[in-house]
């Protein structure tokens, strides 16, 4: 990748009249997570087009030239999943014993997925097991299967898992060319906006009042969302009260409000469509077609709310074969060839993961920098905008960075600006916040509650 060719997509795509260039923004602070790949600078980078994103929509919405943008690379690095902690004790794990790495009968590897119950259900079904009580037991069935025979087969049983692949298998494959095809953030413009939103823009809070429906889960989706509630707009989560992610919500939400609503009552998809007619954006993880399926396909998104600035994010891309297929951080790192690459620069025979679900995050930034971006494109020209990503490309972006496709640090350590770590009482106890890693003028990401259950709220704007 030729110099700057990473900041150049991304100021190409995010920018507005000119505006929101990544370059403009100052970056320092030391980087802690390069290593066998340049996590660290590609997040860095994701962070600075995010910043880029708020000075360009601070500069249209009060006018002011010339604010000073700011971020902090060691920063970036603790809001990769490491940004928020107990006072007292520690988080408990979020991964089932049943997700993990294992060998299989043909000296490969797969990567299981089982922290969701119906996952879970279907790993067992795809391996022929009623009840298992070890990981020993599972070790033994997956041993016997080869991996890519066994990847399907989870698959087909709607579960999620990845065989292991090196780069080179990845991109010589079907899904992973059409992948490598695709935009790092694919943007459709769409029809003109309609007036009656509540957004009225502060200084330091610059989505003050902006409407935010968030369909998403895990992480990705939810850490883009957490951003836009960090910049003053008011996010409402909405899941069914079949879904729950305890030990993943205190990463990404703070400053939300959080609903349950069973969207596939005649009732529910009401309350859903009325949602989403008085939004401003709506930021979206769920599998492809999952939408379309509660009645809000994308002429209905579009005719009820004209405007919506609209991101979806999605594991495996919106093009080839796997643009509908199950995936997370940890599976994508194994399909697309990160693993592999660990593995070779750690000079083992096993799979080595990123040391953080830096796909992920990295990929829930770029999606909130696509949302400021959005909102700013609708002040200029009066329309709406689809944007676009997925796990997988950010991978691809991931392993064809070089040295100077991403934000380069100035040297000193960390700015005394950025604030000191944060306390924040919940009703599971005290949580310490990192300082936020961006600031452009009195603008950076302010929190006041962390919402450490679902459902807390009921299913209406503020």
């Amino acid at each position: 990748m030729h110099r700057d060719t990473l900041q150049d997509e991304l100021s190409r795509i995010l920018g507005v009249a000119g505006d929101g260039v990544p370059g403009d923004v100052r970056v320092s602070g030391a980087a802690d997570l390069d290593g066998a790949l340049r996590v660290s600078a590609l997040a860095t980078t994701a962070m600075s087009a995010l910043a880029a994103a708020v000075d360009a929509l601070l500069r249209r919405t009060s006018g002011e030239p010339g604010l000073e943008a700011r971020v902090d690379r060691a920063l970036v690095d603790t809001w990769l999943g490491r940004h928020i902690r107990p006072a007292q004790g520690s988080f408990p794990s979020p991964w089932d014993p049943f997700s993990g790495a294992f060998p299989t009968a043909d000296g490969s590897w797969i990567r299981t997925h089982a922290n969701a119950p119906h996952h879970r259900a279907a790993l067992l079904v795809a391996l022929a097991l009623s009840d298992p009580q070890t990981v020993e037991e599972l070790s033994a069935a997956i041993a016997s299967r080869g991996a890519d025979e066994l990847e399907s087969a989870i698959v087909a049983a709607g579960g999620a898992a990845a065989a292991f692949r090196s780069p080179a298998e990845w991109m010589r494959s079907v899904p992973g060319s059409a992948v490598a095809a695709e935009p790092l953030i694919a943007r459709t413009d769409t029809g003109p906006a309609r007036a009656g939103s509540m957004w009225h823009p502060e200084p330091a809070r610059p989505l003050a009042g902006l409407r935010v429906l968030d369909l998403t889960r895990v992480i990705a989706g939810p850490a883009a969302t957490q951003v836009l509630a960090g910049l003053g707009a008011d996010v409402l989560r909405i899941d069914p009260d079949t879904w729950d992610e305890p030990a993943v919500l205190p990463y990404v939400m703070a400053g939300k409000r959080s609903a349950r609503l069973d969207a596939t009552t005649p009732a529910g998809r009401r309350t859903l469509a009325d949602l989403l007619a008085a939004a401003d954006v709506l930021v979206h993880g769920y599998r492809a077609g999952a939408i379309d399926h509660l009645g809000l396909g994308e002429g209905e998104r579009r005719r009820l709310r004209p405007g919506l600035v609209e991101v979806g994010v999605r594991a495996y891309g919106w093009s080839g074969p796997w643009a509908g297929r199950r995936g997370f951080d940890s599976l994508v790192q194994f399909s697309t060839g990160i693993a592999d690459i660990g593995r070779r620069r750690a000079d083992t025979a096993t799979p080595v993961s990123l040391p953080v679900q830096a796909l992920d995050w990295t990929t829930g930034y770029l999606a909130a920098a696509a949302a400021v971006a959005g909102i700013t494109r609708r002040q200029v020209s009066g329309r709406g905008s689809t944007w676009r990503l997925s796990l997988a490309r950010t991978a691809h972006a991931l392993t064809t960075l070089t040295r100077e496709g991403a934000a380069s640090a100035s040297a000193g350590g960390a700015d005394s600006v950025f604030g000191a770590e944060q306390r924040i009482e919940t009703h599971d106890g005290a949580l310490l916040l990192a300082p936020p890693p961006f600031r452009v003028g009195e603008t950076t990401l302010r929190f006041d509650h962390v919402a450490t259950r679902l459902g807390g709220d009921p299913p209406a704007w503020l």
